[in-house]
């Protein structure tokens, strides 16, 4: 089933809760296996449990691409040696260290917070090894909450701004669409997580946002 439903911990905001990275789903550990199932026949994804300094919250603490993987610097150096069996990591540090929350990333390129320090910017890219981008989404800076992205499409707060959108197409070199999550939010970023053969979204998401979800992500 290449789009479904469910809640992660009792929260429909799954995206904040999953992170795909390249070919692999970072989720919490305590998973029931039904949950487990269902993510990995959906995505199509290679399963790495995992928590980050203790937390669950792993898609807003986590972000990046097959080549390299974004974190906070609440990560213990056990969660970060887990992570570099997947790829180069960066640890974002200071007042701009949840990464999943600032950064939408894929194969192609990346869009960041503004709130990101230039040279963060340039140590983002070369890990990541794409081009990246600062912009606001409807002007708002927690960019990774308010897009989700996989190498097919983009779907984006409604209220991104022309000159946003036409940054963002740029450099994640995907055609944009806007549209929203769990009856109605426009923070589809947390609301839900995507590979290139899937998505799944929070469990109130109606059946035209996950068409929308679909046509936006390529998803077939």
């Amino acid at each position: 089933m290449p789009i479904d439903t469910l809640d992660i911990l009792g929260s429909d905001q799954i995206g904040i809760h999953l992170s795909s990275v390249g070919k692999v789903l970072f989720h919490p550990r305590e998973l029931p296996d039904l949950v487990l199932e269902q993510l990995e026949t959906t995505l199509q994804l290679e399963m790495a449990p995992i928590s980050i300094g203790g937390s669950n919250l792993i898609g807003a603490l986590l972000a990046g691409n097959s080549n390299g993987i974004a974190v906070a610097d609440i990560a213990t150096e056990k969660d970060i040696d887990q992570l570099t069996a997947y790829g180069d990591v960066v640890v974002m540090e200071g007042g701009v260290n949840t990464a999943g929350n600032l950064l939408l990333a894929n194969e192609q390129g990346c869009v960041a917070s503004p709130s990101i320090p230039h040279e963060g910017l340039e140590i983002l890219s070369d890990v990541l090894s794409v081009d990246i981008i600062a912009t606001t989404i409807g002007g708002q800076d927690v960019v990774g909450s308010l897009g989700v992205v996989n190498d097919q499409g983009v779907l984006l707060h409604p209220d991104v701004a022309g000159d946003e959108v036409l940054l963002i197409e740029e450099v994640l070199g995907v055609p944009p669409m806007v549209g929203t999550v769990s009856f109605g939010s426009p923070y589809v970023g947390a609301g839900i997580c995507a590979s290139n053969d899937g998505a799944v979204a929070g469990s109130e998401t109606t059946g035209p946002e996950l068409n929308r979800i679909e046509d936006a992500l390529g998803i077939i």
